[in-house]
């Protein structure tokens, strides 16, 4: 991705989270030169990739697949002792037209939560043995509701619902269209993106960046280390 593409991005989630009335801790809103100045009391953040983080997967089409994230707390499943939560909090955005690629999680289980906006979509599969679609109905939870869907179906929900995410299951999501863009939070266990991702069709996590204009924030893989 360009740069200034990502900054693009940034500022369009920034907005989003503003019109919804939601508040940011204040290290998101670090510049890169705040982040020059940050010592080893904000460790935490560098160590759980708290903070921005703007994704095409890799595979350079970000308005298509792709969408913007904020890690707002986070534990460490490889320092456990140093950092004792088990749970995560994230923001995600998605514009019209962008869609998340299918996955599941091998450890995690989330919720995923519209926090306001349009409506999403998320399309369910369990997963079979060899990591395929099985073709079964699928239990998923709904703010306290039970439900089998058939596989491949496209739950709907609208801002205020949640689904229950659990391990092994297939997921994607997108806009409905029309609907407008869609803030969703996601409430989980402890977040690994380098190694919990099972991605459908095989692809990265992260971007590669062309810098073509300055960084307007850095995103959570790019901190500088601390001045000892």
């Amino acid at each position: 991705m360009k740069r200034s593409e990502i900054n693009a991005a940034l500022r369009e989630m920034e907005a989003m989270i503003s019109e919804c009335r939601f508040k940011l801790p204040p290290f998101c809103h670090f510049t890169p030169e705040d982040w020059k100045e940050k010592g080893h009391d904000y460790d935490e953040i560098r160590e759980n990739m708290l903070g921005w983080d703007i994704t095409d997967f890799g595979l350079g089409k970000f308005g298509e697949i792709g969408f913007s994230l904020i890690t707002l707390r986070n534990g460490n499943v490889k320092m456990p002792d140093k950092y004792t939560k088990t749970y995560a909090e994230k923001l995600l955005y998605l514009g019209e037209g962008q869609k998340a690629p299918m996955h599941f999680h091998w450890n995690k289980m989330e919720d995923i939560i519209n926090r306001g906006g349009g409506n999403v979509l998320i399309r369910v599969y369990n997963s079979t043995e060899d990591g395929g679609f099985a073709d079964t109905d699928v239990t998923v939870h709904c703010d306290g509701r039970e439900m089998a869907v058939p596989a491949g179906t496209q739950v709907k929900l609208r801002p205020g619902e949640s689904i229950t995410v659990y391990k092994y299951m297939y997921h994607d999501f997108e806009v409905e269209p029309g609907t407008g863009p869609v803030l969703l939070g996601e409430v989980s266990m402890c977040n690994d993106d380098e190694n919990d991702n099972r991605f459908y069709e095989p692809m990265g996590r992260f971007p590669d960046i062309e810098e073509d204009e300055a960084p307007y924030r850095l995103l959570c893989t790019e901190y500088p280390k601390a001045e000892e």
